[in-house]
């Protein structure tokens, strides 16, 4: 810790800022590329410290980090100041040396742009502005919303960006704990109170986790969502759930209970 600010305080007496930003960056990677919670303190990212969602994040996107991706984050952080927030931007740059990184918020937040990172202003609450960015980037595989955690939005943004993203993709959701408090429910519903109610994020995701048996419904001409044949598998943390894209497709293995009783062999 010492050393890494001894050398950050040189570099800054002496480097333009470009410079120091290449500067920092060669810093992040050379002292905390292999552990993510520390990169995400020296960031400034709350992810790790306010939260402790790192040592997640590490399990899950490790085995990919050295692939080039597009990496959407919704949610940028500072609040209107627009030199404020871009801590988890410069964390995923870091952590993740091939790829593209792009940041979405309701603010002005050009001025964290830098090579391999790119923001976009607008809500994520508009499917439209949603479609625009989506298709302005590409192919996208791996999105995280840490954006107005209210429970609407979070439903809005899945429902229009899981669909977008690549095969093999990973889609995060962060502070899934606002689905038990009333103010962000978007209702005046209690969340805690009510552990089925269907307007929250949390039960949202947790009614999605039935599609993964799809094929095993007993129901007489049930058509599968295309969640129910795109997610391959969900995982669970306190305030955050990881979602993986690909085919469910895998068949039945009881296929011999949906003949009809008297059929013959």
């Amino acid at each position: 810790m010492t050393l890494y600010k001894s050398v950050a305080t040189l570099l800054a007496k002496v480097l333009g800022d470009s410079q120091r930003r290449m500067a920092r960056h060669a810093c992040y990677r050379l002292f905390y590329r292999n552990d993510l919670a520390r990169l995400a303190l020296f960031v400034g990212s709350d992810k790790e410290g306010s939260h402790h969602y790192c040592r997640h994040y590490q399990h899950h996107f490790e085995p990919v980090r050295n692939r080039r991706l597009n990496l959407l984050e919704i949610g940028i952080g500072g609040d209107e100041e627009p030199t404020a927030g871009g801590g988890s931007l410069r964390m995923w740059k870091a952590y993740f040396p091939n790829s593209r990184i792009y940041g979405i918020d309701i603010h002005d937040k050009t001025c964290h742009e830098e090579h391999r990172i790119r923001t976009f202003r607008g809500s994520q609450a508009d499917a439209g502005f949603l479609h625009r960015i989506a298709a302005e980037i590409g192919a996208i595989d791996i999105i995280i919303d840490d954006g107005s955690h209210r429970t609407d939005h979070v439903i809005t943004s899945f429902q229009t960006l899981f669909p977008l993203l690549n095969m093999g993709g990973i889609y995060v959701v962060e502070d899934l704990q606002t689905s038990y408090w009333p103010t962000m429910c978007g209702r005046n519903l209690n969340g805690s109170t009510d552990l089925a109610a269907p307007h929250t994020s949390m039960n949202y995701f947790k009614r999605l986790v039935d599609g993964l048996n799809h094929e095993e419904f007993l129901i007489e001409g049930y058509e599968p969502t295309y969640f129910d044949e795109h997610i391959v598998s969900m995982h669970f943390y306190h305030n955050m759930v990881f979602v993986y894209k690909g085919r469910n497709n895998e068949g039945s293995n009881l296929a011999p209970i949906r003949r009809d009783p008297d059929q013959t062999s």
